[in-house]
Parts: structure tokens; C-alpha cells; sequence
């Protein structure tokens, strides 16, 4: 850590066990911005990253946006996430019925002290 770096400080909480873990139905993307140029040969998979780039860009995007987009994206957007091009997002749960939460801060690293950049009134 050095100084004026920005980290997000993320903790989960939970009304089960308060341990949580990937689910398997994954519903949230996001493009690996850190990826140079990769070869993609499928059609499919080309012009959804195409569209991703378009409307997304490096943000984070579920998959119900892209049916607007591109109705049929299943397979392409599997093989996106197969050439570590997108990056999935699976939820995290705990036991099956129990509520789960994130919460963030980011915080500045400064010469003299650290700042949580985030807090507001409302949090």
C-alpha cells in the first residue's frame, strides 16, 4: 500500500452461518479491463463484445440488460467468460433462505492519515 492509492473495503453480512460463497447461477458481468487484445473467432462472440463495449464499457452489467441487445447471448457470453475477456460475478449466499448484504467504503491513503472517501450522511 502506498500513499494516494484508492482500495474498496467490502465486508458481507449475513443472517445465516456468516460465511458466504459463489452461487452457481451467475447474473452479473463485467469486461477484464487488465486484458490486452485476444483473438475471438466466433461471430457471436465478436459482436457481443462489440455491444458490451458499446453500452457497457468497463462497468458491471447483468445478464437481463444484454437481452435488449442481443436476445440470444447465452453461448456467446460463455465463451467470453472462457477467454477470460469478461469476467462472471456469481451472487454469494449463505444458507438457503437467509439474507446477505455488502457493504463498501473506499478509502484514500494520504501521508498523514487514511480517508473514507465514500462516507456520506446517509452511511
Amino acid at each position: 500500500m502506498e500513499e494516494g492509492e484508492l482500495y474498496a473495503i467490502e465486508t458481507f453480512g449475513s443472517t445465516g452461518k456468516g460465511v458466504v460463497y459463489d452461487d452457481l447461477d451467475c447474473s452479473h458481468y463485467m469486461k477484464n479491463y487488465d486484458i490486452g487484445e485476444v483473438p475471438i473467432r466466433n461471430t457471436k462472440a465478436k459482436q457481443l463484445l462489440g455491444t458490451i463495449n458499446k453500452n457497457f464499457g468497463t462497468l458491471a452489467f447483468c445478464r437481463k440488460w444484454l437481452e435488449e441487445y442481443f436476445p440470444r447471448h447465452l453461448m456467446p457470453l460463455k465463451m467470453l467468460c472462457d477467454a477470460n475477456v469478461i469476467n462472471a460475478y456469481p451472487p454469494l449466499t449463505d444458507i438457503r433462505g437467509c439474507y446477505t448484504s455488502q457493504y463498501e467504503h473506499t478509502i484514500l491513503l494520504r501521508p498523514t492519515c487514511k480517508e473514507v472517501v465514500s462516507r456520506g450522511e446517509d452511511y
